[in-house]
């Protein structure tokens, strides 16, 4: 694939995911005022922090008046699947010059991530070029969704008694789903569910997110990896037989 094929893909990529999250830019821009944000300050915090749960999270205990090591601590809980996720992306992200993975880390939000692991496991490689433009697209789509809902804020009212707060988790999960054919999917994402639950109720909110998410890590470490294939193909066995 030449350069402008990867730039293309890329950005239809992107506006793909853009389509789909610009609820959660709209949710988070009505919120922000809400709580008293000016539409300026809603999009700083979206362009800045750039991270759709932690800015909810931190939005809401900025109106509650909360100490500034509780938001931060709060905000770190939220977004510790991000050091996962580099993690993960070790192998891709390594490839790029060393400038370059400060930005490739900084767009490394929920569908950059999923859509890349997605692109290297059927064989396509992520090179920056594909991986910046789809992170642009998001990313100034982010901002912008934030400002339309920041001004039209004050015109949905309370975007909670409309239920529209409901959109981040489905989404979340709809990520989730994508990732059903991996080996040891169920009881991972059981485990994951679980341990958040269970968290929620013991320890509270938002430390649940990342004690889920290592309870979701053990069970994938304990469970035995997948069966590799050393034998000849069915196809081939048949072959064999036929001759």
């Amino acid at each position: 694939m030449d350069k402008q094929q990867q730039l293309a893909n890329g950005l239809k990529k992107g506006v793909v995911v853009a389509l789909s999250s610009a609820p959660f830019g709209v949710l988070f821009g009505a919120i922000a005022v809400d709580n008293g944000f000016s539409i300026a300050e809603a999009a700083m915090m979206s362009g800045l922090v750039y991270g759709g749960a932690s800015q909810l999270v931190g939005i809401e205990l900025f109106g509650h008046h909360v100490a500034a090591w509780v938001i931060v601590l709060s905000i770190l809980a939220v977004n510790f699947r991000h050091v996962l996720y580099s993690a993960a992306l070790t192998g891709v992200i390594g490839r790029y010059p060393h400038t370059e993975r400060w930005l490739a880390f900084f767009l490394l939000v929920d569908p950059q991530f999923a859509e890349t692991v997605k692109r290297e496991e059927s064989g396509r490689t992520a090179t920056f070029r594909w991986y910046v433009a789809m992170g642009a697209v998001i990313w100034v789509s982010w901002v912008a969704t934030t400002v339309i809902g920041a001004y039209f804020g004050r015109m949905i009212g309370d975007p909670k008694a409309l239920g529209i707060d409901v959109l981040l988790p489905v989404y979340f999960l709809g990520l989730t789903l994508g990732f059903r054919s991996r080996h040891n999917f169920m009881p991972v994402m059981l485990a994951g569910a679980v341990g958040s639950v269970a968290a929620f109720h013991l320890v509270g909110s938002p430390w649940h997110i990342s004690l889920g998410a290592v309870l979701g890590i053990l069970v994938a470490v304990v469970l035995p990896p997948p069966q590799t294939r050393t034998g000849p193909e069915p196809a081939q066995l048949n072959s064999e037989a036929a001759n």
